[in-house]
């Protein structure tokens, strides 16, 4: 709460503003000193970010490849063989394919006293909702339906706001009637508005859900180890092997009370109705969550995840205080088990809806929204520079360094990047004097466009695979609009700085001067029937 922040506190909220200015005032600076001196500068920060773009590019085509493998896997078949270890290994004379089932097997026969079993997990899936028509919730609990799960062992709650107003009540209530058949236990939960020492977003909502599950399973008797609690928004749809996938993961880990389960999210919904920009940011953003997925020092609770009941009954739920409750909950639960926490990735997606409003400026303006919420993540650079590093914790200080600084890298980065790899060659061409100018920082404009050339290649593996992952296309659209998500790519420049870099900069700039995202901006969800 503003009123709990001291001038220490301050100060760490405006570093992530303060360094990604510096960053972009940095070319300006250099060539006011000396435009030799920025030419290296800008020339070293093309370079750095060439090699970026291809090793992502690398990570694409692996990532793409890992996720098409995972999502062809019967992993009710491979949880029942952890169940039974022994049992497979006489099964496979050959050897267990993949590696990784054979190496967790041979774990789980180590730890045979203390491990978990199918019969034990119960699966809890948290629905936030706050005026969502029915058009967006009910494909979402049918998609549910539709996983390889026994959804007997599954506990769905709706999680909606008592400010989202009286229709979307009576929706979710229709809705948990309709549908609670199917469940072991489903139910609606009203949010109250106006709650004490809370922000308005997701994280009172489905806090508030899941103090409510905390009670049912009290009731039952459940062991909150024994429960996965998964959190959707309302559009959220999860691939038929999502419950499957987590539980054989959650099974499997030596230690899941300390582990968060992140899938893969990919905006694809509705990818054939949105406008050309929103689907390249859209596309952007799945193959980024792709590369993630490969990199689990990486990965922080990202949109929908999962966790043990235990873990969130130890960090009391989701804070109710930030309006990026998703990646702060990671650094809760770091804390909370004095840096004894990893985020392990799951290779299944959960399909989400690209952006869409009810007219095109509302489209683009919620856009712009949506990403600067995201950018919001960087509030937590200031929670955690105060309780890693004013605070006595026993966390190891060299991870918390290390996370740190790519936390506070990957920020500052997402701000200022996309300016200067775009702009930066330009600037001591205008503004240092032409006597001072040396060869190279007169030829930096034609260098700059070579390198950026170079990296062209990046982008054919854009193209090529935003093609492949896309859903079947609705009959509604002809077969000239194959050809336009092709053309869209004109429109990468633009979106990256401004849903992008500008969005991020917004964010890290009104967190400098203390202008607080009070709230949660719902992004609009409209539907083309």
């Amino acid at each position: 709460l503003v009123e709990e922040r001291d001038k220490v506190y301050r100060w760490f909220e405006r570093l992530p503003g303060i360094l990604s200015w510096l960053m972009l005032l940095s070319p300006v600076i250099l060539s006011l000193i000396s435009p030799t001196l920025a030419a290296y500068f800008i020339i070293a920060y093309l370079l750095i970010w060439v090699f970026k773009a291809l090793v992502m590019s690398l990570r694409v085509i692996q990532g793409y490849r890992r996720l098409n493998q995972h999502m062809s896997y019967e992993w009710l078949k491979l949880v029942e063989e952890l169940d039974n270890p022994a049992k497979a290994f006489k099964q496979y004379e050959q050897g267990i394919s993949p590696k990784w089932h054979r190496r967790n097997l041979l774990a789980i026969q180590e730890r045979a006293d203390d491990r978990l079993y199918q019969k034990d997990i119960l699966q809890a899936v948290i629905i936030a909702v706050y005026n969502e028509s029915r058009d967006i919730i009910e494909p979402t609990l049918k998609s549910i339906l539709k996983t390889d799960f026994n959804h007997k062992k599954m506990i769905v709650l709706i999680a909606y706001e008592e400010r989202g107003g009286t229709e979307v009540e009576a929706t979710v209530t229709e809705l948990s009637k309709e549908f609670g058949h199917h469940f072991y236990h489903m139910e609606a939960v009203k949010h109250p508005k106006d709650m004490p020492n809370e922000v308005i977003g997701k994280g009172g909502n489905i806090t508030y859900a899941g103090r409510r599950l905390k009670v049912l399973l009290d009731e039952k008797e459940i062991p909150y180890k024994n429960v996965i609690v998964t959190t959707l928004d309302a559009d959220n749809r999860p691939h038929p092997q999502y419950f499957a996938s987590v539980m054989y993961a959650y099974i499997a880990c030596p230690d899941p009370v300390r582990t968060s389960f992140q899938p893969v999210s990919m905006f694809t919904n509705n990818i054939w109705d949105v406008p050309a920009p929103m689907r390249v940011i859209a596309t952007g953003n799945s193959f980024w969550n792709i590369v993630l997925a490969l990199r689990p020092h990486m990965i922080r609770n990202f949109a929908s995840h999962s966790q043990s009941m235990q873990t969130l009954a130890d960090t009391d739920f989701w804070s109710v205080r930030t309006i990026v409750e998703d990646g702060h909950q990671y650094w809760r639960t770091y804390f909370r088990y004095d840096g004894v926490h990893e985020v392990v990735p799951i290779l299944v997606p959960i399909y989400q809806d690209a952006v869409l409003a009810s007219s095109y400026v509302k489209t683009l303006k919620a856009q712009f929204i949506q990403v600067r919420r995201w950018a919001w993540g960087a509030s937590d650079i200031a929670y955690v520079l105060q309780t890693g590093w004013r605070k006595d914790n026993k966390v190891p200080k060299w991870d918390l360094f290390f996370k740190t600084t790519r936390l506070i890298e990957g920020h500052v980065s997402w701000a200022t990047a996309s300016l200067i790899l775009l702009l930066g060659a330009f600037v001591p061409l205008y503004l240092a004097p032409q006597a001072s100018m040396s060869l190279i920082a007169n030829q930096l404009p034609i260098i700059a466009s070579r390198i950026q050339t170079f990296a062209m290649a990046g982008l054919f593996v854009s193209i090529y695979f935003s093609i492949r992952l896309l859903p079947p296309k609705p009959p509604r659209y002809k077969m000239r609009h194959r050809v336009y998500m092709i053309l869209q790519w004109v429109y990468l420049p633009v979106t990256t700085i401004v849903y992008s870099g500008l969005a991020a900069l917004v964010a890290q700039t009104r967190l400098l001067f203390g202008r607080y995202l009070g709230k949660f901006d719902v992004t609009e969800k409209a539907v083309k029937k």
